[in-house]
């Protein structure tokens, strides 16, 4: 399973790549609102103070989750620049993995 902050993050380092290629393509995508739907486990240990976490069910890990409840959560996501008063704009080209 992986943390749903680490899911952010990925989106996030992703999404300014896209950015950083658009830069100077004559052809850029406005980047609207991002929804991301999600199998989450959540986890609270039972100690006093704990913490809820939730984590993202990569897939293929339904048997290791049987135990945990697994919910599905949709994160509507709506990004923006830090300092910039448009929405931000993306391009790029697929990676050769991706192909």
């Amino acid at each position: 399973m992986i943390e749903l902050a680490t899911v952010i993050r990925e989106l996030r380092e992703e999404l300014e790549r896209a950015i950083v290629a658009a830069e100077g393509e004559a052809l850029r995508f406005e980047l609207g609102s991002i929804e991301l739907e999600l199998s989450v486990a959540l986890e609270r240990a039972g100690q006093a103070g704990a913490k809820v976490r939730f984590w993202v069910v990569e897939s293929g890990a339904d048997a290791t989750v049987s135990a945990t409840s697994t919910q599905r959560i949709t994160l509507a996501l709506q990004p923006t620049l830090t300092g910039a008063n448009n929405s931000p704009y993306v391009s790029g080209t697929a990676g050769a993995h991706e192909r």
